[in-house]
């Protein structure tokens, strides 16, 4: 076990007092301190196991040895800046050209899903001349003030819409304006697209993008409708604006069936900008933008140098490519959609015996449990919610997190390497922590507890 440098007392005492409290840490009434993780296990200061249902950002597992490996290597070697020849960054586009719609063949290397986001958003507004932009309400895009400006989650908290930015409805098909019984939500919510275009370009704007998450995550785990964004795009792009796939929580294989979350829209679907960040290097800051030959050559032709410093470095790329042979030799597709598909019969069987349960969604390794206290009228089971992570972080050790835009969602993104028996196990307790509720009549929402 790693040495312990400090008290877990201490440790906390100097991080209150060092590091800014807007950062949070998680489970912060009582929070674990870390020092040791292994594929889907981390391990606390007294040795404690806890298996985690949260880290989609360790995509093939804590410190996978092929990683360490193929990123020590590379560091002992040499790490440049990008204005130096080397293979690596050529080698590592090259292999996700491999795995994108022929038209997406260049690509900028960046730091993070937040760099990437802004990034495209310049993309976006360099070819297109146009500066609106329309996003899906509950959206997070990342923490830079251009994209707090474009994520609802963020800025209804602090200074309000931009009138560049228009906020299109979630096609959340559980608890939205059009839902399951609906004959077609897709074609329902792309139109409330079109509408929104329209009065756009009544008011004298245009817009540069449509950006949506190809999976909304903070918006509650959302299964896009199919047919949504072909639509879109079609709407987007008559209105001269391009369409941009935020893939930073869903790219590299999450959900199994697919090495990308929009192409679960159809491989006719190609975007126009696609996003990736966080699980791309494992741990490891790496980012990306991938677009159009047209797109970058608008954003070449405005005559002013992109350089990022770090972005695309030699060992940043071997960690990218690493990853990439990890989920091949692995089958880490493969175990998304078994063990994904094994998680959501077995949570679809919960829903069965506990009311709590008001949907079960998800595909591969991106699943959301949606808790309520009346199936008739969904309303969240936001303190219900927190009680079941608090319980199986406590009595489990289990470690998994809430989203959505009432923390009544229950999510799952683990590590890719997430087993048959994992899933198991945290469904057990879940079901045990839900029936234990139900026997003593718990009214968490009436603040019985």
């Amino acid at each position: 076990m790693a040495e312990e440098i400090f008290r877990k007392e201490e440790t906390l005492e100097m991080r209150q007092r060092l590091i800014g409290q807007s950062c949070r840490l998680f489970y912060s009434e009582a929070p674990v301190k870390i020092v040791k993780a292994r594929g889907q296990y981390l391990f606390d200061e007294n040795g404690k196991r806890y298996l985690d249902c949260i880290s989609n950002v360790q995509h093939v597992g804590h410190c996978h040895p092929a990683i360490t490996k193929a990123a020590t290597a590379q560091m002992d070697l040499l790490n440049a800046n990008t204005r130096f020849l080397h293979d690596n960054i050529v080698l590592y586009a090259d292999r996700l050209a491999a795995t994108l719609p022929k038209k997406l063949s260049v690509f900028y290397f960046v730091n993070s899903g937040s760099e990437a986001n802004d990034l495209a958003l310049r993309l976006a507004e360099q070819y297109t001349q146009h500066e609106d932009v329309v996003v899906l309400d509950h959206a997070y895009h990342g923490h830079l003030k251009s994209l707090i400006d474009i994520s609802p989650y963020k800025f209804r908290k602090l200074a309000g819409q931009k009138e560049w930015v228009h906020v299109a409805p979630l096609p959340d098909t559980y608890r939205g304006i059009y839902r399951e019984e609906h004959p077609s939500p897709g074609q329902a919510y792309a139109d409330t697209v079109k509408h929104l275009i329209e009065e756009i370009n009544k008011k004298g704007r245009k817009i540069a993008a449509f950006f949506a998450e190809s999976l909304p995550s903070v918006g509650g785990q959302i299964i896009l409708p199919q047919g949504y964004f072909s639509k879109v795009a079609e709407y987007v792009r008559s209105a001269g604006g391009v369409f941009v796939a935020d893939e930073v929580q869903t790219g590299f294989g999450r959900t199994g069936t697919h090495f990308w979350a929009f192409q679960l829209q159809g491989e006719n679907f190609c975007p126009d900008i696609v996003t990736m960040g966080k699980p791309m290097g494992n741990g490891h800051p790496l980012a990306c933008v991938a677009t159009t030959a047209e797109i970058a050559g608008a954003f070449t032709a405005n005559g002013v140098e992109y350089f990022n410093t770090f972005g695309g470095n030699p060992v940043s790329c071997a960690i990218g490519l690493a990853l990439l042979d990890v989920i091949e030799k692995e089958d880490l597709r493969g175990n998304a959609i078994r063990v994904g598909a094994h998680l959501k019969d077995l949570l679809k069987n919960l829903q069965q015996r506990h009311e709590t349960i008001g949907d079960v969604r998800g595909v591969g390794f991106f699943v959301g449990l949606e808790l309520v206290t009346d199936r008739q009228t969904k309303t969240p089971a936001t303190k219900t919610a927190a009680w079941v992570v608090k319980r199986l972080k406590e009595e489990d050790r289990i470690c998994v997190s809430t989203d959505g835009p009432w923390e009544n969602v229950l999510k799952f993104k683990p590590p890719m390497c997430f087993s048959i028996e994992d899933s198991e196990l945290v469904v057990q307790c879940i079901d045990r922590i839900l029936t234990d509720m139900e026997a003593k009549n718990l009214k968490l929402e009436n603040e019985d507890i």
